[in-house]
């Protein structure tokens, strides 16, 4: 079943359900995906892995306001914030902890030689093709540093 598909199938469910939060969720994703799909290039189709950048990007996107809504004092906001950045999350693939993430990039490290900071492009390309979708970026590229700086 394609995203698009679970996407409909739970829209109809938070509909009948009345869920707010839900169908606030759902018709962003919807939105976003037949953007993706109406794109240039997309010929109609996006790709499983381009489903997962594009629920990643909205999560992102709904984190980043959060953030900016709680250093505003803006409670309300925020937790709408967090409603929709919860439904999103069950769509993507489960994340890596970050133990897991270490050991992954321990062992593309070893892969690649790299050895100090200098290397990080070397390592950060080779570990988000590996590990895209199942980590976040932001949390790589720290972790990434701090093993490189050993």
């Amino acid at each position: 079943m394609s995203l698009e598909q679970k996407i409909m199938a739970e829209l109809k469910t938070a509909m009948l359900a009345k869920d707010e939060a839900g169908l606030r969720s759902l018709r962003a994703i919807k939105a976003a995906i037949i953007i993706a799909k109406t794109s240039e290039g997309a010929k109609g189709e996006i790709s499983e892995d381009d489903e997962v950048k594009l629920l990643q990007k909205l999560v992102k996107s709904r984190k980043d306001s959060l953030e900016i809504f709680q250093q505003q004092n803006r409670p309300e906001l925020a937790k709408k914030e967090e409603e929709e950045i919860a439904i999103i999350e069950k769509f993507l693939p489960k994340q890596m902890s970050a133990d897991e993430v270490r050991a992954a990039l321990t062992k593309i490290i070893e892969e690649t030689g790299a050895s100090s900071p200098a290397d990080m492009g070397k390592v950060m390309g080779a570990a988000t093709k590996q590990l895209a979708g199942k980590a976040d970026g932001k949390t790589i590229s720290g972790l990434v540093k701090e093993l490189l700086a050993k």
